[in-house]
């Protein structure tokens, strides 16, 4: 039986409970959403399948230890006294990388320091070598100092998870991969489904939700940090990817819809969905956001442009108004919208009948869901 471990995934704040569904689907088992993380346990094969099929986490990090630090010497002591050799090779590296916040201890620089003197303090103990190369592996160790409580993490991805493989180019402002596929889980996308993006921008959205429809593990096309490392068997890796492979489904009538008035981003969506491998399930046209009519029970989802974003104010609210035109937003024809101007609704037209607050990196905007028929 293969040994448990407490993992954590950082996901986007308003994502939880969606990443907390996804967990358990891949058999992580204790599973407690806290914000902007969830918490689980699992073995070797948990690891691989998250970093493979989790579509809205950030990273997998196994938590290493947690203990209370006010001062230098209880960060050094409580960082000594963790069984780091359980993962860490004599020969591999171990670099230190974190952040602190309303804590005793917040020099970044310093607390790196001292955890990296107490690894190499607890690992020569244990190899008797008083010097390491690092030309192996990779481990990378994290660190959060949260109200003078310090949790120390090992990252198994590498590059954060939403490094998808399918978007090295993109438009002004993508919205992130992580959140995309929240945003369609929400909006409640299957195999079945229809979708229009009139914003599609470099095709993020229409691509996550065409994988999410064909069960695609957004993971498949890359690789991560912890394939490196001698502690989890090759063997592992192999049974998680050849699982997520028998898992894809081609018989759904998925079908998408992409529009955008700047043909370089229908050529840069049509670029992207090719890479992704859903070409023959999008369909790319170049038109103004006043000339869009959704398919009857299409689900829209879009990512318009606003003024912090592309835009001055003035004209994002004059394309909401447009879109609240040509919208219908009721039950035949449902949309998702993200946005971060409090006043979309005023301006939009209607009132949504969901709002969620999520976050794109440091904007706090709101998923606008609109799915019954408007009351009149």
């Amino acid at each position: 039986m293969q040994q448990s471990y407490q993992l954590c995934c950082p996901c986007h704040f308003g994502l939880e409970l969606t990443l907390c569904f996804e967990i358990s689907k891949i058999g992580g088992t204790d599973i407690a959403a806290q914000d902007g993380r969830v918490l689980f346990r699992g073995n070797d094969l948990t690891i691989a399948k998250a970093n493979l099929c989790l579509s809205t986490a950030e990273r997998i990090l196994v938590q290493l230890g947690q203990f209370p630090a006010y001062n230098f010497e209880d960060l050094f002591q409580g960082v000594r006294a963790l069984p780091l050799e359980q993962w860490i090779g004599v020969n591999d590296a171990f670099p230190v990388k974190g952040h602190a916040l309303s804590s005793q201890l917040h020099s970044i620089p310093d607390c790196q320091s001292i955890i990296k003197k107490s690894i190499v303090e607890r690992l020569s103990s244990v190899y008797h070598v008083h010097w390491f190369q690092e030309t192996g592996a990779v481990h990378l160790i994290r660190f959060s100092i949260r109200k003078n409580i310090v949790t120390i993490y090992l990252d198994t991805s590498g590059i954060g998870l939403h490094k998808r493989g399918y978007r090295k180019n993109a438009n002004a402002a993508p919205i992130k991969e992580t959140l995309a596929a929240g945003i369609v889980d929400l909006a409640r996308v299957n195999s079945q489904s229809i979708v229009c993006d009139p914003f599609c921008g470099s095709g993020t959205l229409l691509i996550e939700a065409a994988w999410k429809a064909m069960r695609m593990a957004p993971g498949l096309n890359r690789r991560f940090q912890a394939e490196l490392w001698e502690q989890i068997p090759q063997g592992v890796w192999r049974e998680a990817r050849e699982e997520a492979v028998s898992n894809i489904r081609h018989d759904g009538d998925f079908t998408a819809f992409g529009f955008d008035i700047d043909p370089k981003a229908i050529a840069l969506t049509e670029e992207n969905c090719r890479k992704a491998g859903v070409k023959p399930r999008i369909h790319i046209q170049q038109q103004d956001i006043g000339d869009f009519q959704p398919p009857e029970g299409a689900i829209t989802i879009c990512n318009p442009p606003y003024g912090e974003r592309m835009l001055d104010i003035q004209h994002a609210q004059s394309i909401y108004r447009i879109m609240g035109e040509v919208f219908p937003a009721d039950k035949n024809h449902p949309c998702h919208i993200i946005t971060p101007d409090a006043d979309f609704e005023l301006h939009f037209g209607k009132a949504a009948h969901k709002k969620r607050k999520l976050y794109n990196g440091m904007l706090q905007c709101c998923l606008m869901s609109y799915f019954r028929d408007i009351q009149r």
